[in-house]
C-alpha cells in the first residue's frame, strides 16, 4: 500500500514536500534549508559533478550555487507514496519543473526517493535521492 501510517503524519509530510517546492519556486534558501534535517544527505546520481552532499549547511550552500542556473523556475512536487513507521517515513515524490535557460524554456520531470524523520514534532528530509525521468528543451 503506497500510503500507510497516521493521516496527520502523512499530511505533515505532504506539506513538507509542498514547502520544499514553494521555496524552490520563490528561490528562498532559508525556507528550503528548513526542510532538511541537520544531518541530511542529498544525492544527485544523474549529476555526477554534484554527487552526494551531507549536512544541512553544505546542502544549502550547494543549492544556492545551483539555483543560479535556474532563473524564474516553477517547481511543483507531489507524493507518490508515503509510508510512515513511527518517527521515520519512506517517501517517493515526483517533480515537474519549468524554467528558462540559455534562451530556451526547459521542462524537467523527476523522482525523489526520500527518508523523512520526525524531530521535535516536525517532519524533515533525512535523505533525498533525485533522478531525472524526462527532460525537454
Amino acid at each position: 500500500m503506497p500510503f500507510t501510517g497516521p493521516a496527520e503524519d502523512r499530511l505533515a509530510i505532504r506539506e513538507l514536500i509542498e514547502t520544499y517546492a514553494d521555496a524552490v519556486t520563490r528561490n528562498d534558501a532559508e525556507a528550503w534549508g528548513a526542510t532538511w534535517a541537520e544531518d541530511g544527505q542529498w544525492s544527485l546520481p544523474d549529476y555526477p559533478e554534484l554527487g552526494t552532499t551531507r549536512g544541512r549547511p553544505a546542502i544549502v550552500a550547494m543549492w544556492i550555487e545551483a539555483m543560479k542556473g535556474y532563473p524564474g523556475i516553477l517547481f511543483q512536487a507531489w507524493p507518490g507514496s508515503i509510508e510512515v513507521d513511527g518517527d521515520r517515513a519512506v517517501v517517493r515524490s515526483y517533480t515537474s519543473e519549468v524554467y528558462d535557460q540559455d534562451g530556451a524554456t526547459k521542462r524537467d520531470r523527476g523522482r525523489y526517493e526520500d527518508v523523512c524523520v520526525k524531530r521535535d514534532g516536525q517532519w524533515l528530509f533525512k535523505s533525498r535521492s533525485f533522478r531525472n525521468m524526462h527532460r525537454q528543451g
